[in-house]
């Protein structure tokens, strides 16, 4: 500690020395008229000096002690010792730098939990079509290819799934906004599951405006529609029922609405279907849900910049709502 402290204050110790030595030069050029003088002036001079670093040595002493002791934990940042002003400082520095350091910690846990915890329930998800595939391959028929198809369309959609999950921790980087013509991407959404249409006996009713135009990014957006289409399909359980896509504008924003005529979502759930891993009461009726769908769905439009919205009522349906800020009609 001492060597430390003669270290940082070097200078203003040799300081009073070169005072001394001066001073002893110019009263040699003055003829030594008084040397008890000069000795008196020096000796004081060195009294003094080492009497005020004796005493700042002393208020720096547990703040030496402790850069000289091994931390045992992150906390011991958090020790509060201020010897000056500018170690004060120095330390509530240090202090906000460790409160941002704990909190991406925390990130990165809570996006290591999600991922495990997802990749558990995709695992135990796909073992069911995976299991039809071997069970179709081990008959003595021949391979129905449209029983096939649908399990492998299973399979693709929840690599999808995780393949947007895993790109949620790098969304800026993968993020390219352009002006996308929404009835454009609604019907390309509605190609890509027409199986699970046809299957449910579902009938799509598509009301966007041809001239609609937003900002936004084309491949997730087409992902959230998609995790909206497909839900209210799954939960369709009435043949010959109607799903709705339809959109409604005002001055200052377009709201793109999917309202279905499913079993609806109860009460106590409707604030939780947004949360990460949450499959309520419909999710064990059907046995597919991951409860990440609508959670991917919430995160993104969140990071685009769009409010999304849910409303339903047991035997009802439910109505979602995506609500764009920036949107244009072209040709207007």
């Amino acid at each position: 500690m001492i060597r430390l402290f003669i270290r940082e204050h070097l200078i203003s110790l040799l300081f009073p020395v070169f005072i001394a030595f001066l001073g002893i030069l110019l009263y040699s050029l003055d003829g030594y008229q008084s040397i008890n003088t000069m000795i008196y002036v020096v000796v004081l001079t060195i009294i003094l000096t080492l009497l005020v670093h004796f005493y700042l040595y002393l208020r720096k002493y547990k703040y030496y002690k402790r850069l000289l002791t091994p931390p045992k934990a992150m906390e011991d940042l958090l020790e509060k010792i201020y010897p000056s002003p500018e170690q004060k400082q120095e330390q509530l520095y240090w202090q906000q730098l460790y409160r941002l350091y704990q909190q991406e910690v925390q990130r990165l846990y809570a996006a290591q939990k999600r991922h495990l915890q997802f990749m558990n329930g995709w695992v135990h998800q796909m073992k069911t079509p995976i299991a039809v595939i071997e069970m179709m391959a081990q008959q003595d028929e021949k391979l129905d290819s449209q029983s096939v198809s649908e399990e492998t369309e299973r399979i693709k959609k929840a690599l999808e799934a995780v393949l947007m999950n895993a790109r949620l921790d790098t969304f800026e980087e993968d993020l390219r906004i352009e002006k996308v013509n929404l009835s454009e991407l609604v019907t390309s959404v509605i190609n890509e599951n027409k199986r699970l249409f046809i299957k449910r006996q579902v009938f799509p009713v598509v009301e966007v405006d041809d001239s609609l135009v937003v900002s936004t990014d084309r491949k997730w957006l087409q992902f959230v529609i998609s995790q909206f289409i497909t839900n209210a399909v799954k939960y369709s359980f009435t043949p010959q029922s109607k799903i709705w896509v339809s959109t409604s504008c005002g001055e200052s924003d377009c709201r793109l609405i999917v309202k279905d005529e499913g079993i609806g979502i109860p009460k106590s759930d409707l604030k939780r279907v947004t949360r990460a891993f949450f499959t309520g009461e419909n999710g064990r009726k059907t046995g597919e849900s991951t409860g990440m769908g609508l959670y991917i769905a919430n995160e993104v439009s969140t990071k685009l910049g769009h409010e999304l919205t849910i409303e339903s009522e047991v035997n009802q349906g439910t109505t979602v709502t995506l609500t764009f800020g920036d949107y244009e009609k072209v040709g207007d």
